[in-house]
């Protein structure tokens, strides 16, 4: 098996928490008593487009919470969308260790919209630990799109054999796998920890 030269990360549900996955936006719509059914068909409607950055956050706060008058601020409920990352145990630091080895090149294979993958991006310095930042909201494509893969393998040059892509869905590794990347399915770090062992990361 050939050495592996590149690591590609997912980052909600790897490293950090969700940004705005169904669990976040649930606790969004609790927390502003707002009616579940009529704020899902909206966000379906222009998800894609706000994760590819096709508009900006204001804009899919415009159609998915005001476009009616509410009792709270816009401010408010942007401030709760940002508060709702958090790093996962250990994660950061893992990673972090990997990128200071130098052994590696580091980069991240995301779906996020661009507010709040800038905000992640400056929160947890992730910039720090990432050479490349392969974004749905930067580069137009989101997983498990078979582009935003083979961009990412076009950009670094580095053959699929030897690139490891780590993400928590089976459906975005399977992509991955068939361009020909060794995968990991995030479950735990340990467990993580032990995959990459198998391919001689450590």
């Amino acid at each position: 098996m050939p050495s592996i030269r590149a690591l590609f990360w997912d980052v909600g549900g790897v490293l950090l928490t969700n940004a705005w996955d169904h669990t976040q936006r649930s606790d969004a719509l609790q927390r502003f008593q707002l009616d579940e059914r009529e704020f899902h068909d909206r966000h379906e409607m222009v998800v894609s487009s706000f994760e590819r950055g096709k508009i900006t956050l204001d804009e899919y706060l415009d159609r998915t919470v005001f476009y009616r008058p509410r009792t709270f601020s816009r401010e408010a409920f942007r401030d709760y969308m940002f508060s709702l990352s958090q790093p996962l145990p250990g994660m950061l630091e893992f990673a972090r260790s990997l990128s200071d080895s130098g052994k590696y090149l580091m980069a991240t294979i995301n779906n996020e919209s661009r507010e709040l993958n800038y905000y992640r991006m400056e929160r947890f310095g992730l910039r720090k630990i990432f050479r490349l930042f392969f974004s749905s909201c930067f580069v137009g494509l989101r997983k498990p799109e078979r582009d935003i893969y083979r961009l990412a393998l076009e950009t670094t040059q580095i053959p699929a054999d030897e690139c490891c892509f780590i993400d928590d869905r089976a459906l975005n590794l399977e992509c991955a796998a068939q361009l020909g990347m060794q995968t990991i399915e995030m479950v735990s770090l340990e467990e993580l920890q032990g995959n990459l062992g198998k391919l001689g990361i450590s």
